[in-house]
């Protein structure tokens, strides 16, 4: 068994995973619309061209999220932590984060790790960056 998270946006599902893709050096292996599936009948025009399902693997870690309907809601009381050894490719990420986002917590050493920080991105997904144990 595994957990991968699924997040929830609000028209920019394809920007924030072109995004991802770059920032982990991953691929999206899918990423459907609304106007390329049987539902698009039942959804408003506007909403074709809106990413129904979006998958993206980068090495033995996945990401998958959409567009929200309306009035469906964004998910709150969440973090994406992401469990890293080397902190100079933690360091890497979490500035990518930074840029256009806010920092929650400064990327730097802590009591449990060697590096640790939060950062919400552009996207409003909030990231917790873990790397290493504090030696």
């Amino acid at each position: 068994m595994k957990f991968v998270v699924y997040l929830s946006f609000d028209g920019n599902c394809r920007e924030a995973f072109r995004f991802y893709a770059d920032v982990f050096g991953g691929t999206i292996v899918n990423m459907v619309t609304h106007g390329e599936t049987e539902v698009r009948a039942h959804v408003p025009e506007d909403w074709h061209d809106r990413i129904i399902n979006a998958h993206l693997v980068a090495g033995e870690a996945e990401l998958m999220g959409a567009d929200s309907p309306p009035g469906s809601g964004q998910p709150s009381g969440f973090s994406v932590s992401i469990q890293l050894e080397d902190a100079a490719q933690g360091e890497r990420i979490f500035n990518r984060f930074a840029e256009g986002g806010s920092v929650l917590m400064p990327f730097e050493k802590t009591f449990w790790a060697e590096r640790f920080g939060m950062v919400t991105d552009r996207f409003d997904t909030p990231w917790m960056i873990n790397c290493g144990m504090a030696r």
